[in-house]
């Protein structure tokens, strides 16, 4: 083998030479190049390990996102809702009706085992402990408000696992002056402190042009409202990608080996990072802990909503254009589809189990959407009566119809008699929640601790904020039944 080794060097030394004198991008562009494809080939193996630990022998295939496909994904409504009938988020297993808050409590626990057995997988219980550090504290100002910065590191103790090091980023931002704790919305995304450069892109990607008239940052936004904001880079708790499996938080728990069915995926891994944030930020004299908010956009809106309904002490939420495995409803056939959730750019977002939703074989594994004991209205429903805020863009602006609008919104009118029955207010809305029309574009519905509000812009939040901040810093008093729990 040595020998062979020798040989092939000696021949490659022209071209290697040629390489060194090629400019550095040339390089980076191979060395990335050459992390995609290990990448791909440590996810086609874990995926492929999942489909045999559930006898799995074949996936069914996806629709596509590109309208122009032969294999296009169905954005008619007219062939939209195939099905009869929704989970009742209001009957218990044993079918039971659920008419007091004590039973809804009960329910409640129903809804959070199907959740988790069946799509976004278990939270080990000897999760390692994460202890937090400061490792750097900064005075600036914020849009002309003086503001502390601060970088936390969560390091959760790997003593059982030392190969895998899970050092959970968090930038702080907090008024320095204000009189008062302050409420805080933790945001999944990465970037630094104000006046850091800013994070590396991927490749190909152009972040929006800001244009005459836009709104200012909603980082700006909180600030100037008195309140506090917080990144957590998703990444640093759990890698986006089905190779990550073995590192990151679910890596360490399962000491580098890969999943069991029923194991949780990086959604709930995100979401699990989110709630040990909110552990540190409660200790923090200067927040708000009874009133700390929780934003995504996209598949961090798919983590948002997964962290509110999971964890209590969310006292709000931000769910942005979180699509399918978000706030859509999935028995829908409409934009994206459950076989993409479970195909191999996205199954490593849920519990392995969930790949038997979108099996073709064999007949005694596979199962579709209709057979899921829940769907993303029961899981909406899981956050009453706390304050959630459903936003989308339009299709015509990059919130394509890939997202699924109006199946969030059939979700979000289906969960409603959730947050009746705790005393909170709704989305004031009595018409069935299939045939109900969408409120109008920039048609806000605010008034309850379940909001709706679609902008006309793309696929972001940002046009939102504004009506976010003044919708969750307004106060209520009102008579709600609490549930306890994370």
């Amino acid at each position: 083998m040595q020998h062979v080794i020798v040989v092939v060097m000696l021949l490659a030394l022209p071209a290697a030479a040629s390489r060194a004198q090629a400019p550095a991008s040339s390089t980076g562009n191979q060395a990335a190049n050459e992390a995609r494809e290990r990448l791909a080939k440590e996810t086609a193996a874990d995926y492929a390990d999942m489909q045999r630990q559930l006898g799995i022998t074949a996936m069914r295939p996806g629709p596509s996102g590109n309208p122009s496909a032969p294999n296009a994904a169905n954005s008619d409504e007219a062939k939209a809702n195939p099905f009869t009938d929704i989970p009742d988020i209001l009957a218990t297993k044993g079918g039971s009706r659920v008419t007091t808050a004590a039973a809804w409590t009960r329910r409640r626990t129903e809804l959070l085992e199907d959740f988790s057995r069946e799509v976004y997988g278990r939270v080990p219980r000897d999760v390692p402990r994460v202890t937090w550090r400061e490792v750097r504290r900064v005075s600036m100002t914020v849009a002309g408000h003086p503001v502390l910065g601060r970088e936390l590191i969560g390091h959760v103790d790997n003593r059982h696992a030392p190969a895998i090091t899970v050092d959970i980023t968090l930038m702080l931002v907090t008024p320095a002056a204000a009189p008062k704790a302050v409420p805080l919305v933790i945001m999944f995304r990465g970037g630094g402190l104000p006046g850091d450069p800013p994070p590396a892109l991927p490749p190909g990607f152009r972040p929006p042009t800001p244009q005459p008239g836009d709104d200012p940052p909603g980082t700006e936004q909180l600030i100037a409202a008195g309140w506090g904001y917080a990144f957590l880079n998703p990444s640093s708790v759990q890698a986006d990608n089905g190779a990550g499996l073995t590192r990151g938080i679910i890596g360490l728990t399962n000491r580098g080996e890969r999943r069991n069915p029923e194991d949780w995926g990086s959604l709930r891994a995100w979401a699990w990072g989110a709630s040990r944030a909110l552990d540190h930020l409660a200790t923090d004299p200067s927040i708000d802990a009874s009133r700390v908010a929780i934003e995504g956009v996209s598949r961090y809106g798919k983590a948002a909503l997964v962290t509110m309904a999971f964890d209590t002490r969310f006292a709000m939420g931000l769910i942005a254009s979180s699509g399918a495995g978000g706030a859509k409803l999935i028995r829908r056939t409409f934009g994206e589809a459950i076989e993409n959730l479970t195909g191999s750019g996205e199954y490593h977002w849920f519990a392995g189990r969930y790949l038997i939703y979108g099996a073709a074989a064999p007949a005694g594994v596979t199962k579709a959407p209709v057979d899921l004991p829940v769907d993303s209205h029961s899981l909406i429903a899981l956050c009453a009566p706390r304050r959630v805020f459903i936003s989308h863009g339009i299709p015509e602006k990059g919130d394509a119809h890939w997202i699924d609008q109006r199946g969030a919104w059939m979700a979000s009118l289906a969960a409603q008699p959730a947050w009746r029955l705790l005393g909170a207010k709704d989305l004031g809305v009595t018409e069935p929640w299939r045939t109900a029309p969408m409120p109008a574009v920039n048609q806000s519905l605010l008034d309850g601790d379940l909001a709706w509000r679609q902008h006309d812009g793309g696929h972001t939040d940002a046009p939102n904020w504004k009506h976010f901040i003044a919708w969750a810093s307004s106060e209520r008093r009102r008579d709600v039944q609490t549930n306890a729990g994370r």
